[in-house]
């Protein structure tokens, strides 16, 4: 009977514990290898690493390193259109989540799309003549390997490896993470982060954190978001098998600095996605709260709808949302006023063509402006944006 459970004869609790690591070997080599080395150039890893990684995904996925980086690459370049391979914004949830896998696979055949989005991907020896032409035939060796070491459960173990990453990565990330969950930023796109515990899928859950820094090897930015692939890349990279190369900047003030400079621009233009995100909590919310306060009960409803379209980029409103958000603003005049001065300050770092002199001038004079109004929390805001500065961060941040 012994025989029917492998060379290991296992618990059952020791086959859902093996099954769990096995599965996290997978998340864990998507994302570091395809996602942040391959796909976004965030960090490098070691040959043995990488090597290792490249062949436990031809073991349990059969997924080809060029196909998968071409797809994100274009996601990514593409996000929320008709040529976004994957969004649950075009498609509709239910189809990303449940066919996203049918959807990559779809892609992958897509000539155009690898041809342009694949650079810098692996093309030696083994990739050539092995992990490309035999893609399908590395989970057929995973069976094998499963039915040796646990026996007849192992078909199961495997089933569940084979459904691990079209369900996680190619669905829920993919899926739920542009439709569902909470926004630290308003990145012009639907992304969310759909737990601040990166954990079942390797921090890949902080998705609206990865579109505002997409090249950033760190997933996490708040001090309670956890992580997981970074903690392995940290890891990784003190027992020197992988070199960090890229990580959000952090915005900083200085204190006393109340003069607008070639620092201040840098800030705002590298850290705008912050810039954004503290005008939204220091003067939009602050502002709101006190309207909302004036307008008592009767006016409740209307800032609850507020709250949201008043944060959001505008590429996310709908025709309706758009509708609502012009009825509150015409009712509001205060509210009216920060919004326009949120959109003039996020034009400054659109004007991409502009020469740093002329952008300094803009820059002195939004904040004068926005000093004339009255209104404090855009005073304040105005003084503390001249001393924004720019600082990069080290990598064992």
């Amino acid at each position: 009977m012994d025989k029917f459970y492998g060379l290991l004869h296992l618990s059952f609790w020791g086959y859902v514990i093996a099954t769990l690591i096995m599965t996290h070997i997978t998340i864990a080599s998507v994302t570091i290898y395809l996602h942040r080395h391959q796909a976004h150039r965030a960090l490098e890893l070691h040959p043995i690493i990488s090597h290792f990684f490249r062949l436990w995904l031809w073991l349990t996925t059969g997924m080809v390193t060029r196909a998968w980086v071409a797809i994100h690459r274009k996601h990514h370049a593409k996000t929320e259109t008709p040529d976004d391979p994957h969004s649950p914004q075009v498609l509709g949830l239910k189809k990303v989540l449940w066919e996203g896998a049918e959807l990559y696979r779809s892609e992958a055949k897509n000539q155009e799309t690898l041809e342009k989005y694949s650079y810098g991907t692996p093309e030696d020896w083994i990739e050539r003549k092995l992990y490309t032409p035999y893609s399908s035939k590395g989970v057929l060796v995973m069976l094998g390997i499963d039915l040796l070491l646990f026996g007849i459960p192992g078909l199961t173990i495997w089933a569940v490896q084979m459904m691990w990453i079209p369900f996680f990565a190619a669905g829920i990330i993919n899926g739920v993470g542009h439709h569902s969950g909470y926004r630290n930023f308003e990145c012009p796109d639907a992304s969310t982060n759909i737990s601040p515990w990166g954990i079942l899928i390797g921090g890949e859950e902080l998705h609206n954190n990865h579109h505002t820094f997409a090249t950033s090897a760190k997933l996490s930015v708040k001090w309670w978001e956890f992580d997981i692939g970074w903690m392995y890349i940290r890891t990784l990279s003190l027992l020197g098998l992988a070199t960090v190369k890229k990580l959000p900047a952090e915005l900083r003030s200085i204190p006393g600095k109340v003069s607008i400079d070639a620092e201040t621009l840098k800030a705002l233009v590298v850290n705008r996605f912050q810039v954004l995100a503290r005008y939204s909590r220091e003067v939009i919310l602050p502002v709101l709260k006190e309207e909302k306060h004036k307008a008592g009960e009767a006016g409740a409803r209307l800032f609850v709808q507020a709250k949201k379209l008043l944060c959001l980029d505008q590429s996310l409103l709908t025709t309706s949302t758009k509708s609502q958000l012009s009825k509150i603003l015409e009712q509001e005049a205060t509210l009216k006023l920060v919004y326009d001065f949120r959109l003039k300050l996020q034009s400054l770092w659109e004007k991409t063509t502009a020469n740093p002199t002329d952008l300094q001038e803009a820059l002195q004079q939004w904040c004068k402006q926005a000093e004339e109004t009255g209104i404090e929390a855009l005073r304040q805001f105005s003084v503390r944006i001249k001393g924004f500065v720019s600082q990069p961060v080290i990598a064992s941040a």
